[in-house]
């Protein structure tokens, strides 16, 4: 089978990208390499996954996996993107590229909807014009907005957004729908919740926290830390998403006849936010400055993944417990950047 992997760089991206090419198929990443968050760190992905540095060429083969190779492109350049589809004739395309981060939604509107909208329609016109059978898409738990009923259903309302960032995800769910209905081919999008584990971003808590103590500064803690969020190490949601994209859709089991859906893909086991702090403390052989802030704009109280979708249909099941996934992200974190520090 031959994948396309957007946001191959990325914290999910890369490591779909790499359980792929171990398996045997025959993976294309693409990524733009952005400077959103630190892109040595972006780099640095890369090169676990190429065994080569990625300099000024656009175009790399993997030293480690003869199958895998990697484009520097951004999905906002339609004719690039084309150029790329002709070539390749994907059967599936997992697109992972967006622009990412609520907070950062509310001070750079734009930026979303150049990558979220604009280059995801790109992508659904790469789809329909070069024939993709298949297009596994990632949407965000944000899209649940101000539902106040837990845990979260996919087929609870989602119009009440309190981000840009979760309104374009919204967005990407009903364009993929249009398309699916228009032109057959199908489409899966995919709920993330909270994402830990190495290689984790530097804009989420785990790493921010982590920083934090490692350089004896105050952990920011919104909401004065009445917080719940559902966290899924990485390798849960990398297995997820590989087994989306190895789904093939019933029409008959789909609303309409639409070979469309969408599911949750969390861990189910939503966690309060100092019961997370106090993990990491352990882990880190150290006690976090603490300070407590309110909610910030564009956040929500909690999160919680009701993913029995997932699960019935896909034999979906989260496997690493929350003190076992911290305790791998913070061994990570000690070796990466007691080397690139």
């Amino acid at each position: 089978m031959k994948v396309l992997v957007t946001g191959a760089a990325g914290f999910i991206g890369s490591r779909v990208a790499q359980i792929l090419a171990q398996r045997g198929d025959i993976v294309v990443g693409v990524d733009n390499i952005n400077d959103y968050y630190d892109v040595q760190l972006k780099y640095a992905r890369l090169r676990e996954l190429l065994g080569v540095n990625v300099g000024q060429l656009n175009e790399y083969c993997s030293a480690i996996y003869p199958n895998l190779r990697f484009v520097k492109l951004s999905i906002d350049d339609k004719t690039a993107l084309d150029g790329l589809f002709e070539m390749h004739k994907f059967d599936v395309v997992l697109n992972l590229a967006a622009q990412a981060g609520v907070r950062y939604s509310i001070t750079h509107p734009y930026a979303y909807m150049q990558s979220n909208l604009l280059g995801f329609l790109n992508i659904l016109e790469a789809c329909r014009n070069y024939n993709v059978p298949k297009l596994v898409f990632a949407s965000s738990s944000s899209v649940y907005g101000l539902n106040e009923k837990v845990p979260y259903n996919e087929d609870d309302k989602v119009d009440t957004p309190v981000s840009l960032y979760a309104a374009s995800k919204k967005s990407n769910e009903l364009m993929a729908h249009c398309y699916s209905k228009l032109y057959g081919f199908q489409t899966i999008g995919l709920r993330y919740f909270t994402v830990y584990g190495p290689w984790g971003r530097p804009d989420m808590s785990p790493m921010l926290f982590a920083d934090a103590m490692k350089k004896n500064k105050p952990i920011k803690v919104f909401n004065n830390g009445d917080m719940i969020r559902d966290f899924t190490y990485i390798d849960d949601i990398a297995e997820g998403t590989i087994r989306a994209i190895d789904q093939t859709l019933d029409r008959a089991q789909c609303e309409h006849g639409v070979l469309y859906k969408i599911y949750n893909i969390g861990c189910s086991h939503p966690v309060k936010l100092m019961d997370f702090i106090s993990e990491m403390e352990q882990a880190f052989g150290k006690e976090a400055k603490k300070e407590f802030l309110p909610m910030q704009a564009g956040d929500v109280y909690q999160t919680n993944a009701d993913c029995s979708r997932l699960e019935d249909e896909m034999d979906y099941r989260p496997k690493v417990k929350l003190h076992e996934g911290i305790g791998k992200f913070m061994k990570w974190y000690k070796d990466f950047y007691s080397v690139n520090s």
